[in-house]
């Protein structure tokens, strides 16, 4: 059957509405620094620029200084190009010493002890002490004390005042790969930005997830103390993911009304109360906004390319919890086999202020755009938005989340 046979079937393959304003809720453009100079070129209204380890912090606090908030974007909107986030990967959390419940180190004690110490730690397995082991380890940099990660962050997000946190989170799949081999080093690819996997072997090692929930917690109640929204990355590991949340939701609970509450604001005769109730939150809410207070939670939290089950989406999305949880997916992460279906399932039963899109690409320019139309189309295709509905709705939704 045509479209003609059928006009009251939405199409999702016409012209795309660039000039309602599409956001990239992640990406990764400072792992490619000379795609940088494509941005201004590009049809993307606002990239929301993730960090995740050391080599990137900079890059990314340099790029949003370089395009800041004030300026056009080339498709009439007034919001900057670039939406800065600031945080430590799971993938690099092996490089973060937990220097909370630490002791002073003892005075016989050298950097390499303290080194080899915390590797043989946080890793699993933990590497031998034999020629291999003491090898792998030495290829290693010198652990990052956590408090100076949250302190030099806690200042980026100051300097930065619309800035999120992320990427953080946690993933059980990842492995530390090998150290650097003489044929490694001869075919390396200068463009890109040092501190990844850049194409070498892997090695058996992965970081312990108790200690990627430290570094993970840490940074949530950083956001919570700033009060900004958060970026996180979870692979096979959406249950630890949201027990990290509950654990800092605790005590914070949203109030839930009961059926019989809920029915008595729906009547007539409630009405009146209802709106009392919300003059008396109104003015409660004004009055802690002018204080200002501090949550040890974030406000707003993205699960970035989110690949779990649809079932445990209602977890997230309780009313009781006291984040609003959104969900981000992207084309090459969520609607490649084979796994496309459970995504699919996933945007169909959320709710429509919670779903956002992004690249996850490593590059800026026009393929980044392209990855970005062809998942927005994608999701309003599922979702049964038309083009312009759908753009608008992500937008509209992108705001919510970065800004509140």
């Amino acid at each position: 059957m045509s479209q003609d046979d059928n006009p009251g079937k939405e199409t999702h393959d016409g012209p795309f509405p660039w000039d309602l304003g599409v956001y990239d809720v992640h990406c990764h453009p400072t792992d490619t620094m000379a795609s940088i100079a494509e941005i201004p070129q590009m049809k993307t209204r606002t990239l929301t620029v993730m960090s995740t380890r050391g080599e990137d912090q900079d890059l990314v606090f340099d790029i949003a200084t370089k395009f800041p908030k004030e300026e056009k974007c080339k498709n009439g909107g007034n919001e900057g190009r670039i939406l800065p986030c600031f945080g430590w990967h799971p993938w690099f959390s092996y490089q973060i010493l937990d220097d909370s419940n630490t002791p002073s180190p003892s005075t016989t004690e050298t950097g390499e002890d303290l080194k080899k110490a915390h590797y043989q730690k946080v890793l699993t397995p933990s590497p031998k002490n034999d020629d291999i082991g003491n090898h792998f380890i030495a290829s290693l940099p010198p652990p990052k004390p956590l408090s100076n990660l949250i302190t030099q962050t806690r200042t980026r997000l100051t300097t930065h005042p619309t800035a999120l946190v992320g990427e953080i989170g946690l993933d059980r799949a990842f492995r530390l790969p090998n150290p650097w081999t003489t044929q490694d080093l001869e075919t390396r690819d200068t463009t890109v930005t040092p501190g990844s996997r850049e194409g070498r072997k892997l090695s058996p090692h992965r970081v312990h997830l108790e200690h990627q929930r430290v570094v993970l917690r840490a940074q949530l109640r950083l956001a919570g103390e700033m009060g900004r929204a958060v970026s996180v990355h979870s692979v096979q590991a959406h249950g630890a993911v949201f027990d990290a949340f509950k654990e800092l939701w605790k005590g914070y609970e949203r109030r839930v009304p009961s059926r019989k509450e809920r029915r008595r604001r729906e009547s007539v005769a409630g009405a009146h109360e209802q709106s009392d109730e919300e003059d008396a939150t109104r003015k409660a809410s004004n009055s802690e906004e002018e204080r200002k207070p501090t949550f040890p939670f974030p406000p707003r939290i993205c699960m970035h390319s989110y690949s779990g089950p649809v079932e445990a989406v209602k977890q997230f999305l309780h009313p009781a919890n006291p984040s609003d949880v959104y969900f981000s997916f992207s084309n090459v992460i969520n609607f490649s086999a084979p796994g496309a279906q459970k995504a699919i399932d996933v945007v169909k039963a959320l709710p429509d202020d919670r779903v956002l899109v992004e690249s996850d690409l490593h590059t800026a320019g026009p393929v980044m755009d392209g990855l970005l139309e062809d998942v927005v189309r994608r999701v309003c295709e599922i979702r049964g938005w038309g083009l312009e509905e759908g753009v608008k709705r992500l937008g509209e939704n992108w705001g919510r989340f970065a800004y509140g």
